[in-house]
């Protein structure tokens, strides 16, 4: 006799809700049914059709569960009405893919906090480097370990004993962000950085602006960055990619910070002769 089931629903691209729906009413289908066959012929529609329809489970439709929707879910002005200034650390080690872990002991706060980090980075719209659930396990560690860049949630405060595993590590439970030893030279900040601090902070502070309008003020100082690298950067043979000419951003005489930043920001983005 069944007494309890679970559905698992994998997909290739973030949308919570989207796929929180959808197993709902393949739940309602099982549940009518006590067949996986049902609910398969109503996986496939949505696969090849993006719709399935039935009076008494519900209607799903693919269109209706738009992808930016999903990336600002979150709420930014949440996170800077916490962190402040500081948020300009996540905004950094984004920016430079670095390794950021998020620890709070509700599985609830870490999925929200987290699903809203990439949105920092909007220019890049990549929500892959999302892991928003992961456990002190071998296999969990290793495969996150293998990426370049990523954002890990965790609720075992274990974790903040894993050095190895993060360059930026973020208490949520006690408002707190800290930088590895390791990740320190590459993360220096500077003047740029705190006109970046003062920028998010403003944004985020206003009343008349909403989270979507805090992200796009973000996303072209953002822009800024990268228009100011660009006179230091030149394009290879190919004609395809550019890479950093670093004796003409050294020539520049920036302020060490800025200098330090924009060298990490271009090896971040694959600028670097090899």
């Amino acid at each position: 006799m069944v007494t309890h089931f679970s559905i698992v629903l994998t997909a290739k691209d973030f949308n919570p809700e989207k796929y929180a729906a959808f197993t709902r009413i393949l739940c309602r289908v099982y549940l009518k049914h006590g067949s996986p066959v049902k609910m398969m012929e109503s996986y496939i529609a949505v696969l090849t059709k993006g719709i399935c329809q039935s009076e008494e489970n519900g209607s799903f439709l693919s269109k209706d569960f738009d992808a930016r929707k999903a990336y600002l879910a979150g709420s930014i002005k949440d996170i800077v009405s916490q962190f402040g200034m500081e948020t300009v650390i996540l905004h950094m080690a984004l920016m430079l893919k670095k390794r950021v872990v998020v620890y709070h002991p509700k599985i609830e706060a870490v999925q929200e906090f987290t699903r809203t980090l990439p949105a920092l980075v909007w220019h890049r719209q990549d929500w892959t480097i999302l892991h928003s659930y992961v456990h002190l396990h071998a296999d969990e560690l290793e495969a996150l370990q293998m990426c370049t860049g990523y954002v890990a949630g965790f609720v075992d405060l274990e974790v903040s004993n894993r050095p190895d595993l993060y360059d930026v590590f973020v208490n949520l439970a006690d408002s707190e962000i800290t930088i590895a030893p390791l990740a320190k030279e590459s993360m220096t900040m500077g003047k740029l950085h705190k006109e970046i601090g003062q920028l998010i902070v403003q944004s985020a502070e206003d009343p008349d602006k909403s989270d979507s309008q805090v992200i796009q003020d973000i996303a072209l100082k953002t822009k800024e960055i990268f228009t100011n690298l660009a006179p230091f950067s030149e394009v290879l043979d190919d004609g395809r990619k550019r890479v950093l000419n670093l004796q003409a951003l050294k020539q520049k005489r920036l302020p060490p910070a800025t200098e330090n930043f924009l060298y990490h920001l271009a090896a971040a983005e694959q600028m670097l002769k090899i």
